[in-house]
């Protein structure tokens, strides 16, 4: 099938100077550099288009994140400590900078999309589903998909906004800043909390407030593969995305469900993150004129990783 669609990729070479503390660390730079030669070395590369992220500004920031949070992490990285709230959290004096672009780059991808562009995935770390508003975990500092949620909302008036999660792990800091909101619908797809970190997700985690009901927890079994996952998708979530019928739609793109990354017990193949993609770009083009901006979460096993990805934005491009 023809390539059909140009696909941005917003990075920057700062997110390889935030270190980690070594190859033991799953989080580690060689994430987005074998994603990157993956995609350089596909079909899709002449599809590509490769734009630099601004920093998020406070104000962006504060959409979510307390401003005595912000200076912790900010004083923590630039003092040479080594870590925030948790050992897990390992960071180093470029790591506020980085932090700031990686929120930055779905700020400056959804202006591209607003801008005429369909497709923006944003190949960014740190990652950001697990930060909550005073917390880092995670390996997570800033939480990239809500704040760019309050974007889309607040710069262009895109109130109904759809976070789609489909990284192993439960997204807590995202579903804990949309809990009470009707106007953020957040899914996830993930390993079920009883076996997973950080152990929230479960089904009847439904919102609360005025946001009951716009909040879908779907934790799946050890061992969940495709057929349990297309099933999900074509039964449990197209409906509920057409009662929602989200005008923006975010991915919070994880790739460690995979049955080669040893971070969860899902047992996900390379080809079922083209089927996400299928359906992804299916409901882009039914709710919101085809634009679908994806933000890199997990996935640390680097060849699975970078396939996953690789596999997940062909079939982006690839679908009319």
């Amino acid at each position: 099938m023809p390539l059909s669609r140009p696909l941005a990729i917003v990075t920057h070479p700062l997110y390889l100077a935030h270190d980690t503390g070594g190859n033991e660390h799953p989080e580690t730079p060689a994430r987005l550099t074998s994603l990157l030669t993956r995609l350089q070395d596909s079909p899709l590369k002449n599809r590509l288009s490769f734009i630099e992220p601004r920093k998020a500004q406070q104000r962006w920031l504060t959409t979510f994140h307390d401003e005595h949070y912000l200076f912790r992490l900010e004083e923590c990285a630039l003092s040479g400590k080594t870590h925030l709230d948790h050992r897990d959290n390992q960071l180093c004096f470029a790591s506020y900078e980085a932090a700031l672009l990686s929120a930055g780059a779905g700020l400056t991808g959804i202006d591209l999309l607003e801008g005429g562009d369909n497709l923006v995935f944003c190949a960014v770390r740190p990652p950001g589903h697990h930060a909550e508003r005073n917390l880092a975990l995670g390996f997570c500092f800033l939480n990239n998909c809500v704040l760019a949620a309050r974007y889309w909302q607040q710069q262009y008036g895109r109130r109904k906004i759809l976070i789609l999660d489909f990284d192993a792990h439960h997204g807590n800091g995202i579903q804990s800043a949309f809990e009470e909101d009707p106007e953020v619908f957040y899914l996830s797809l993930h390993e079920h909390p009883t076996f997973s970190f950080p152990g929230s997700g479960y089904a009847e985690e439904a919102g609360t407030g005025p946001g009951r009901g716009t909040t879908l927890n779907i934790p799946l079994p050890p061992g969940a593969d495709e057929r349990l996952v297309l099933e999900v998708l074509h039964n449990r979530v197209a409906p509920v995305l057409a009662a929602f019928a989200p005008e923006r739609i975010i991915v919070a793109a994880g790739f460690d469900g995979h049955r080669a990354d040893d971070m969860s017990g899902l047992a996900y193949s390379t080809e079922l993150y083209g089927r996400f993609g299928e359906y992804l770009a299916g409901w882009a083009n039914r709710f919101c004129q085809g634009k679908l901006l994806s933000i890199l979460e997990g996935g640390y096993h680097l060849e699975s990783l970078a396939d996953s990805a690789t596999a997940y934005l062909t079939a982006l491009s690839n679908h009319k």
